[in-house]
């Protein structure tokens, strides 16, 4: 099948989970013979980039702004993609899946699936005009699409009470291949194994930092507070970010990191937090998961579903209760260690790519029959 992939910034991913999604489940796929083809904007992957490990790229240009960066793009693929033999156009997130209708009016028998990663109008960084467009596209996406796919079982819930249809879930996965041992990026920033913890995430205010650089100041530790990730159009937070970070020797903020330098940042840290108020299915959590990890996660059902029952959790928004819970896996490292082992093993089980593929394929065949 030639397959096409929208909605993504490119591959390979430098951050972001859908872009690790697309990623992965474009080259497992390649890797089956189907012929797969991804989208991508030259301000996320160089443009003179055509193929990746089995999989076609393709560049289009965007209006390279907070808010018309990703519509602009889908629009440009859309129209792109008409105009090529396509057996499935498989678009991702809800704003991009706003324009899945070009497909469905001028390529009827092309089928189009759409993946619901997460529920971007939660997040803070958009204005109104921008949220109600990000529900368009979810009305549009989970009303027109042959197949809706799901990354968690709460979308799935969801899909099905307000839509009355039945989503497949398939989720996010993670495949460790890579610890970093000689990436030096410890020795650049000072650190020492297992003495720090770790956030991976883009530098938005949804994915909670403010709450945890302000409850990890309370701490009595000697640990250090690694924050790993960019801004994405948010630059006053970034610097409120480093405004509350000022004055504690103890916290960094390295800036994006990918390849060895991430991977040795992941496999050697102590415990690793993610205090999002909101999420779809947090690929950076998974990966702290399948390094062996201890986790502490804000109590929403996306990160509760994630963990399984394997790994801690503090009140949402809640800096008292998150800072007592850091301080006592701290002060009890053996409590995180223990549940973290079980969670190596439920990740690698339940959100292994070869199933993932496998799942997503029997998908686009059934869109097919």
């Amino acid at each position: 099948m030639k397959i096409y992939f929208i909605g993504q910034k490119g591959i390979p991913a430098k951050s972001g989970g859908v872009e690790k999604h697309v990623e992965a489940l474009a080259i497992s796929l390649a890797k089956q013979g189907q012929e797969i083809f991804v989208y991508t904007r030259p301000n996320y992957t160089d443009k003179k980039l055509t193929e990746y490990q089995g999989v076609r790229l393709i560049s289009r240009p965007s209006l390279p702004t907070k808010h018309l960066d990703a519509v602009s793009h889908t629009l440009f693929c859309s129209l792109d993609v008409l105009f090529r033999k396509a057996d499935i156009v498989h678009f991702q997130a809800i704003g991009p899946a706003s324009l899945l209708w070009l497909i469905k009016l001028f390529k009827p028998k092309t089928k189009v699936v759409f993946t619901f990663h997460c529920q971007d109008y939660y997040h803070q960084k958009w204005g109104r005009l921008a949220r109600w467009y990000l529900r368009l596209g979810e009305i549009i996406g989970c009303r027109l699409a042959d197949e809706v796919i799901a990354v968690s079982r709460g979308l799935v819930d969801y899909i099905a009470d307000k839509y009355g249809r039945q989503a497949s879930y398939v989720p996010n996965g993670v495949t460790i291949t890579n610890n970093g041992e000689n990436s030096g990026i410890l020795d650049d920033l000072q650190l020492q194994s297992g003495k720090y913890i770790l956030a991976v995430s883009r530098l938005v205010r949804h994915k909670g930092l403010h709450y945890l650089i302000e409850a990890f100041r309370q701490l009595k530790t000697d640990y250090r507070l690694v924050i790993v990730g960019g801004g994405a159009h948010t630059d006053d937070y970034v610097a409120e970010l480093k405004n509350l970070a000022a004055g504690d020797q103890r916290i960094i903020l390295t800036g994006e990191q990918s390849g060895d330098n991430l991977a040795q940042l992941f496999s050697q840290a102590g415990l690793f937090v993610q205090p999002s108020e909101s999420e779809g299915l947090s690929v950076a959590l998974l990966e702290a998961m399948a390094y062996g990890l201890p986790v502490l996660v804000s109590d929403i059902p996306e990160n509760l579903e994630a963990i399984g029952g394997y790994g801690q959790s503090f009140h949402n928004k809640d800096i008292t209760d998150l800072a007592s819970k850091l301080q006592q896996l701290l002060d009890n490292p053996e409590t995180g260690d223990k549940l973290a082992q079980q969670a190596q093993i439920r990740v690698r089980t339940e959100y292994d790519w070869q199933n993932i593929t496998n799942s997503t394929l029997k998908i686009y065949q059934l869109s097919q029959a």
